[in-house]
Parts: C-alpha cells; structure tokens; sequence
C-alpha cells in the first residue's frame, strides 16, 4: 500500500510507520543536534535550489524555519516508537500552508518538493554521523532512513495539495474577473479608468484592436487552452462569445489571422469586425448577426470573417422586413408555373447584375444570347414599367441577391 492508498481516516498503517520500530531512546540521542541540523538544512536550500537563491529572511524565511523545525521534532523526537500518522492535523495545515504561500508566489510546485528532497538528504546525512558518533545500533538505521523519507513524503503530499487547491482557487478566481470584464465591455457601459482596473485585476493586456467571435456551446470544447490567456471568454444563453487581439488581415500580421482560423476550424464560429475595446459590443453584435443567419453559414464549419460578408449580412439583418419586400416584389410572378418562376428569376438576378448586357449575362447563365432575349422578353411581360424604374430595380436586386424566390415572395 503506497501513500495514496490508506484507511479512511488518513492515517498510515503500521507497515508505514518505520518510526515505530524505533526505540524511544533515540530520541535523546538526536535531540542535542536539531537546532544544528536546522541551521544547515535552512542554508543550503538557497545554495541548492535556483528558485530560493536568495537568504531565506522575513516572513518567508520564517516560514521556511517554523517548517524545518516542526519536521525534525515531530520526526525525532515525537514519533520514534509510536504508532502514529506522520502528521496530525494541526503539522498537516502548516504544510498545506506552505503549498499556499508558494502558489501564491508564483514558484513552481517542483521548487518547493525538491527544497523537501534536499533537507531529507541532508537529514539523513547528518543523522548518519550522529547515529555513528553516538553508537546506534546499525540495525536501527534502516527504520531511521525510512522515516525521514516517508515523512517527508507526507508533508510533501500536503503541501502538494495546498498549492493545488490555490492555484484552482487563483484559477478559478481569475476566470470570474475575466468573464466580468468581458461582460462589461459587451454591455458598452465601461469607463477607461474602470475598463483599465478591471483588466489588470483580471491579467489581461487590453490590446489596440479586438474582435469579438460568436460560436454555439457544443463547437467550443478545448478552445480556453487553444486560445491561451489572451482571449476572454463567457458562456451567455445559447452561445459562446470570445474577445481577443485582432489579427491583422494583411502583411507579415496575415500569419496571425491564420493561426485563429486554425484554431476555429469545424467550430462554425463568426469573426467580427474589429474594433476599439470601447466598441467591442459593436464586433459582438456583427458576429451574432451572422450566427444567426443560418443561409450565411458554412456548411463544413469553417470560420467566417464579418467583413468578408458584409452585404449579405445587412441583406439577411431583418428577415421579415426583406420577406415582405419579397413578396411584394415578386408577386408579379406568382401566376407562373414553378419551373418558370425559377428560371426568370434567375435571369432577371443576372441581367440586373450585368446591367442589361446580353453578352455577359449569356455568359454566366450559359445559354445562348437569342434565349436570353426571349427570357428578357417574358420579363417584360410580367413586369412591365417596373423594370425601367430605377428604384424597382434596386428592390428586386436587394431580394434576388438575398435569395428570395418568387415562391417565397408569393407566401408559398
């Protein structure tokens, strides 16, 4: 049975107490050389370990101390022939704590447990020597080795579980300021001060430019790790919604919008436009726009740009408005049969694109310039004067382009 797995109550079981296999004597033949022992282990661990290259002073240096200290009583004078845990609950929150502070510091998790490693090392060394000096049993050694590194491994554990649950918490913690940030700026009520004071609580570099990208819940796994700590991000009804640095379109900065398509890729997501964080909830807006449209979407789910489609988006931006213009465009056509409608329609789109010209509507419709005078010719029948009204033009074209049909624009 290792560390992990033990009684209820967290307690060891006898075969991992070594200590108690000690005799109680042991005890007095240790105590004289402790606070020696506190020193030496308190000044190499800057010597051996880079990340506390520095005199363990002040609070720190204290803690550092109180921590050795507790260690080598509990270890040596409290244990030695008893059956009991390494820690009792009162040592084990000092090196929770300890996990705590360093988490706090922003130290890694591996400096801490190897500063653990050298003072079991020297630990054992010295009380090597001693043991020797002092005439100990050599049989005794092998339960006095154990001891020092199931110990250690104790208050390693604990303080690994101190550290863990910090830096969930500093985690945690931080994802609720950014996520109140980004809600800030989405509502457009943010001061620079204010926007300023949020962003540095929250370690976020507001950068020159940002947009905004609007995807479903179900395409947004595994994208906070993907878009690393530059991008805010906040789960609100039915969507996702990211904030970042906008990448630039153009130039070496092309790169950039690559890597985010990369990373968007089969996420069906809607890039807006850039902005100003002051405007940030206008790019928001765009891109939810264009969610929202599902004619604009792509079919294999690759990421689309709002500038890319902006006509389409403003002809898509209020459905019913551009279906009652449809129907009423259109309802010349409703007395057609539906194979009629369709392909006129289609002609009509062509020749208001082209401007009249046979040659290049032919062109594009492929067929033959006497049967795209024929198709013109039934246009005209059914829509007589409209089609030399300017304005009656523009409305056709608007629904045409915005994939109205004269099916849909009849109510059909």
């Amino acid at each position: 049975m290792t560390t992990s797995e033990r009684p209820a109550d967290g307690s060891l079981i006898r075969s991992e107490m070594p200590w108690s296999e000690l005799p109680r004597d042991v005890s007095t033949l240790l105590t004289g050389s402790l606070s020696e022992l506190v020193e030496e282990i308190v000044s190499r661990i800057p010597l051996e370990v880079p990340e506390y290259s520095r005199p363990l002073e002040g609070e720190f240096g204290a803690a550092v101390r109180r921590g050795v200290e507790i260690a080598l009583g509990r270890l040596f004078i409290d244990l030695p022939g008893r059956d009991e845990p390494a820690l009792i609950p009162a040592t084990r929150a000092v090196y929770r704590q300890i996990g705590v502070g360093e988490a706090r510091t922003g130290r890694s998790l591996e400096a801490l447990l190897s500063a653990y490693r050298l003072g079991a090392r020297v630990t054992f060394r010295a009380v090597s020597a001693i043991a020797d000096r002092v005439g100990l049993e050599p049989r005794l050694m092998l339960p006095l080795g154990e001891s020092i590194f199931v110990y250690i491994d104790e208050i390693s554990a604990a303080s690994v579980e101190g550290f863990t649950e910090e830096q969930s918490r500093q985690v945690g913690e931080r994802e609720r300021r950014r996520e109140a940030l980004l809600r800030r700026m989405l509502a457009g009520n943010l001061s620079d001060v204010e926007a300023r004071r949020l962003a540095a609580r929250a370690g976020w570099p507001i950068p020159a430019k940002v947009v905004a990208i609007v995807l479903a819940p179900e395409h947004a796994e595994g994208l906070r790790a993907a878009l690393g700590d530059g991008a805010l991000i906040s789960g609100r009804t039915g969507e996702v919604v990211i904030v970042l640095a906008a990448p630039e379109s153009s130039g070496a900065s092309a790169e950039a919008r690559e890597e985010l398509a990369g990373i968007l890729r089969r996420r069906h997501a809607w890039v807006g436009p850039a902005r100003s964080w002051e405007f940030a909830e206008e790019s928001y807006r765009a891109a939810a726009l264009a969610a929202a449209t599902p004619t604009l979407a792509d079919e294999h789910g690759a990421p689309r740009w709002v500038e890319d489609h902006l006509t389409m988006i403003a002809l898509q931006s209020d459905p019913l408005v551009m279906r009652d213009l449809a129907a009423r465009c259109l309802e010349p056509m409703s007395q057609l049969r539906p194979e009629q409608r369709e392909r006129l329609a289609e002609t009509l789109l062509v020749w208001l694109k082209h401007r009249g010209e046979r040659g290049r509507i032919a062109e594009e419709l492929h067929v033959h310039p006497q049967t795209v005078g024929y198709r013109l010719g039934q246009l005209r029948d059914v829509f007589a004067d409209d089609l030399d009204d300017p304005d009656r033009r523009f409305e056709l074209e608007l629904v045409l382009r915005a994939g109205h049909r004269p099916e849909l624009g009849a109510g059909g």
